[in-house]
C-alpha cells in the first residue's frame, strides 16, 4: 500500500490544517494550475428535429447552430480558469486549422506551453436534435512529438520544461495521444512536491506514481483493474474504445469514514461519470476493491471512482467513503469529469483536504450538469455562460431562486467575520469557485456578542455588511440573529455549505442539516495565524502600551 499520511495534515501543507506556503499568492487567491494531456477541438451541430426524410428514415436537423469549444485537456483548462484562477495549458499543437482555432478559444483563458504535434489536431463532432446527441464523428489522429521526433528523439521545449517544473499545482489529463508520454519523468518528479491528479482515459496509461488522487470511472477502474489481473481487455497496453464524460474526487478524511450505500436508477449517467455499459450500477464492494487495488499498483494516496449520478467513492488507505451527488439531473453530461478533475485540482492546490476536494469537485460537477453541461458552453465571443450574479445588494432569497432556477449551483459560508483578514478573503474566494453564486451567513451585532463575549463587534453590522458586499466573490448577505444559521439555512437551502478552519463535520450541526435536503458540507482551511479574535488582541495590547493614537485622542 503506499504510505498513510498523517490523518491530521495536508501533506502539501505549511501547518495543521494549512494550506501550502504561498496557496493564496496568486492573483485573487487561486494558486496556479497546470494542466498537461491532450487537447481536442469540440464541435457541436445543434438543431430541431421534427420530421424524417423522405428518401430515407433519418431525422431531418434544421435551423442547425454550429458551436466550437475547447475538448479534452483544453477543456478541463478552460473550466478551471472559469473562476479567475491562473491556468497554464500543456498540451501538443501544430500548424493545422483545428490547432489555431483551439488557440483562439484559449486566448482570453490559459496560456498554452506547447509540444510539436506530429498530424492533425483530433476534433469531436457531435450532432444534437432537441438537446439530445444522435450521432458523433471523429477525425484526426494527431499525437504529441516527444520532443521534437516521433521516435522521442530531441528534447523538451524549455517552456513545457518550465512549466512543470515550477508548477504549484497539475492536472494531468491522459488521452493516450502522447502529451503525458512526453513529459512522463517531468510529471514523476514534480508529484513527488506538489498535489497532482491524474484523470485517466482507457487509451493512456497509468498515472506516475505520487499522485494525490486518481479520478477514474467506474468503467475505467473496472478496465485497469483488470488490466492489473490479467482479465478480460486486461493486457498492459492502451485498451481501444471511446473515451466515456467523467466525473472524479478522492480523498483522506481526518477519521475513517463508515461507507455509505448508494442509491439510484440503474444505469443512470450523471455528473460523476458514466455509467456501468451493461445498465446496471457498479456495486459500492466492487468500486472500492478496484480503488484499493488501484491505488497499491499505481503508488497513488488516493483514487476516486465516479459513479454517475450517485457521486464518487474515495478510496485512501483502507476507509472508503461515498460522496453522494447533492441532486440528480437528466442533462449533457459531456465534459462532466473535466470539471470534476478541474475543482478537485483547484481544491488542492489552494489548501483543502481531500475529502474536502472531492466533495467540493461533486458539486461543482452536478452544477455543471444542471447548467446544461458542455452544450451549455458559449463560443466564440461570448464568455462562458453562468447564473447571473447578484447585483450588490440584492436579496439573498431572490438571488438564490435565479441561480436554482437556471440550473446553478447555490453556495454558502457562515460566520461573523468582524475585523476581515485575509483569512477570511481565501476562504471567501475558494468558497465562490465550488458553485454559482455566494451567499454569506453573516451574525447580527447581538448574535456576535453572544459567541465572542463583550466589546464584540469592534465593526458594527452595517458595516460588516458593506465590506462583505464590496468582495467580487460575495453574491449575497443574509443576516440571522440565532447563535447558528440552521433557520436561515432552511430558508435558503444550499447545495454547498463552506466552513473554515480546524473543524470536523461532525461537530458543525449546519453539515447534518445541508445533508438532509441532498446537499455538501465542506470544509476549506483559512491561512494559518490569522483570526479576528487575535487581531482584537494585539490591538488592544497596542493600546495599553500606547494609549495615545496617531491624532492625539485617548
Amino acid at each position: 500500500m503506499p504510505p498513510t499520511p498523517d490523518p491530521t495534515r495536508d501533506p502539501m501543507s505549511g501547518s495543521l490544517y494549512g494550506p501550502a506556503p504561498g496557496a493564496f499568492d496568486a492573483p485573487g487567491g487561486a494558486v496556479p494550475l497546470v494542466v498537461v494531456g491532450d487537447a481536442l477541438l469540440d464541435r457541436d451541430l445543434v438543431g430541431r428535429a421534427d420530421r424524417l426524410a423522405p428518401d430515407a428514415p433519418v431525422p431531418v436537423l434544421e435551423d442547425c447552430e454550429e458551436r466550437l469549444r475547447p475538448g479534452g485537456a483544453a477543456l478541463a483548462a478552460y473550466v478551471a480558469a472559469l473562476g479567475g484562477r491562473p491556468v497554464t495549458l500543456v498540451t501538443a499543437l501544430g500548424e493545422d486549422p483545428a490547432s489555431a482555432r483551439l488557440r483562439e478559444l484559449l486566448a482570453p483563458w490559459a496560456s498554452v506551453a506547447a509540444l510539436p504535434l506530429d498530424g492533425a489536431l483530433s476534433e469531436k463532432t457531435r450532432v444534437l436534435a432537441g438537446g439530445r446527441p444522435v450521432v458523433r464523428m471523429d477525425r484526426g489522429d494527431g499525437r504529441a512529438l516527444f520532443g521534437g521526433g516521433p521516435g522521442g528523439g530531441g528534447t523538451v521545449p524549455g517552456e513545457v520544461r518550465e512549466a512543470i517544473a515550477s508548477a504549484p499545482a497539475l492536472l494531468v489529463s491522459d488521452y493516450g495521444r502522447g502529451t503525458a508520454d512526453a513529459v512522463r519523468g517531468l510529471l514523476a518528479q514534480r508529484a513527488a512536491r506538489v498535489p497532482l491528479v491524474w484523470d485517466p482515459h482507457p487509451r493512456g496509461r497509468e498515472p506516475v506514481p505520487g499522485a494525490r488522487l486518481v479520478t477514474p470511472t467506474a468503467a475505467e477502474a473496472r478496465l485497469f483493474a483488470g488490466r492489473l489481473e490479467g482479465g478480460p481487455g486486461g493486457s498492459s497496453g492502451p485498451a481501444a474504445g471511446a473515451d466515456p464524460a467523467r466525473t472524479p474526487g478522492a480523498s483522506k478524511p481526518p477519521k475513517p469514514p463508515k461507507t455509505a450505500r448508494a442509491a439510484g436508477p440503474a444505469g443512470s449517467a450523471g455528473p460523476a461519470g458514466s455509467a456501468k455499459p451493461s445498465g446496471e450500477p457498479e456495486s459500492l464492494h466492487t468500486a472500492a476493491r478496484h480503488a484499493r487495488a488501484l491505488a497499491e499498483a499505481w503508488g497513488a494516496a488516493s483514487v476516486a471512482i465516479t459513479l454517475g449520478d450517485r457521486g464518487a467513492l474515495l478510496s485512501y488507505g483502507d476507509h472508503p467513503l461515498l460522496v453522494p451527488a447533492p441532486a440528480r439531473h437528466s442533462g449533457d453530461s459531456c465534459g462532466a469529469g473535466d470539471r470534476f478533475a478541474a475543482a478537485a485540482a483547484g481544491l488542492l492546490a489552494d489548501g483543502a483536504l481531500p475529502e474536502t476536494a472531492v466533495r467540493g469537485a461533486v458539486a461543482a460537477a452536478t452544477g455543471y450538469v444542471a447548467a446544461g453541461g458542455a452544450a451549455a458552453l458559449a463560443f466564440p465571443g461570448r464568455a462562458a455562460p453562468r447564473p447571473p450574479s447578484a447585483a450588490h445588494g440584492e436579496d439573498a432569497e431572490h438571488l438564490v431562486a435565479r441561480v436554482r432556477a437556471a440550473g446553478g449551483t447555490v453556495v454558502a459560508t457562515g460566520g461573523c467575520f468582524d475585523l476581515l483578514h485575509a483569512g477570511h478573503v481565501g476562504l471567501l474566494q475558494a468558497a465562490r469557485r465550488t458553485g454559482d453564486c455566494l451567499v454569506v451567513c453573516l451574525n447580527s451585532d447581538a448574535s456576535v456578542r453572544r459567541r465572542k463575549g463583550p466589546g464584540r463587534p469592534i465593526n458594527p453590522l452595517a458595516d460588516r455588511v458593506r465590506v462583505l458586499r464590496a468582495l467580487e466573490c460575495v453574491d449575497a448577505v443574509a443576516v440571522f440573529d440565532e447563535d447558528t444559521p440552521e433557520e436561515l439555512l432552511e430558508r435558503l437551502r444550499p447545495d454547498v455549505w463552506v466552513k473554515g478552519g480546524d473543524y470536523a463535520l461532525a461537530d458543525l450541526p449546519e453539515a447534518a442539516l445541508v445533508e438532509g435536503w441532498g446537499g455538501q458540507a465542506v470544509l476549506l482551511p483559512y491561512l494559518d495565524g490569522r483570526s479576528s479574535s487575535r487581531i482584537a488582541e494585539r490591538a488592544a495590547v497596542s493600546v495599553s502600551r500606547d494609549p495615545v493614537s496617531r491624532n492625539g485622542a485617548r
